[in-house]
């Protein structure tokens, strides 16, 4: 008897699994990164995070890249699906971006990716992990909460025209190596814990930027957006450091909503809000004694 092909059983796909990030992989994962977050905005009715696969892809390539941060793909059958990179520089684990191709949504590829990470987080020893959620999607919020962690504080991405100002009183530069202890004791203050590996990168490639009130440092901001993180002893200290940005990138920078003082003052300068997002946390967590904006790690 003839048996054709088409009698033939499907071939069940390969279960799915997770490795390191390669440099070969930018594209794919800055691709899928990209189309990911457009169609969730788009879903929700709100602006891209990013606003082309470029924009997401070069930063995908610098984490991967990056000796401190930690990257994993998932990928089935030689395909990848998704991605998720972890900032490993600091005392505190960041997880974030995480990515899964909408062509495989519903696999549980986001769940194996932030499991893979938590599990990591653990064996290292560090005190804690955190990641900055996008509030509208009640999906992803509902999966970390059911890997364990917790929301601390909400947070406004505000964005707007540099505001370009002085002022008086409060002098911003551009940090030096000198200032690293003096901005690493205020983290400390503020937080409970450093930040120093960021810190000192952004000394290197000229992005720290330092307030000084009465002949000491108040401030510090690695820049004003997105991505870097600043802490201060006073809100007019950080007013001071978002006006002086010689450039305010979308989606901005983060402002929690139970600062209202200086969620106004941003009003006040023309800016609006791009959308809210979440922090959330595993481990040690201090409530901040002091003014800070987080970065998109946390």
């Amino acid at each position: 008897m003839n048996v054709s092909l088409l009698d033939a059983p499907p071939v069940a796909p390969s279960p799915i699994g997770v490795r390191e990030a390669v440099d070969a992989d930018w594209v794919e994962c800055g691709r899928i990164c990209y189309e990911a977050f457009a169609r969730l905005a788009d879903r929700h009715g709100f602006p891209h995070d990013f606003p082309t696969v470029e924009a997401a892809s070069l930063p995908i390539r610098w984490m991967i890249n990056h000796p401190g941060f930690y990257g994993i793909v998932a990928e089935q059958d030689g395909r990848v699906l998704g991605s998720l990179f972890m900032d490993e520089r600091g005392a505190i684990d960041a997880i974030g971006p995480i990515s899964v191709d909408p062509a495989a949504q519903n696999a549980g590829v986001g769940r194996l990716l932030t499991s893979t990470a938590i599990e990591r987080w653990r064996a290292s020893g560090k005190p804690g992990v955190r990641l900055v959620q996008i509030a509208y999607h009640n999906r992803s919020l509902g999966l970390y909460t059911k890997l364990g962690m917790d929301a601390k504080e909400s947070f406004a991405a505000m964005y707007g025209e540099p505001i370009r100002a002085r002022l008086p009183g409060y002098d911003v530069r551009p940090g030096t190596p000198d200032d690293e202890a003096a901005c690493n004791a205020l983290c400390l203050r503020v937080h409970g814990h450093t930040r120093a590996g960021e810190v000192h990168e952004a000394v290197a490639s000229g992005d720290l930027r330092v307030v000084e009130r009465l002949g000491r440092i108040t401030g510090y901001t690695t820049k004003i957006n997105y991505f870097a993180h600043s802490v201060a002893e006073t809100n007019d200290d950080l007013a001071a450091l978002i006006a002086a940005a010689e450039e305010l990138a979308t989606p901005g920078y983060l402002v929690p909503l139970t600062n209202g003082e200086l969620l106004r003052w941003s009003l006040d300068h023309g800016m609006r809000v791009f959308f809210v997002v979440n922090l959330m946390a595993l481990g040690m967590y201090q409530e901040p004694e002091g003014a800070y904006m987080p970065s998109v790690g946390y």
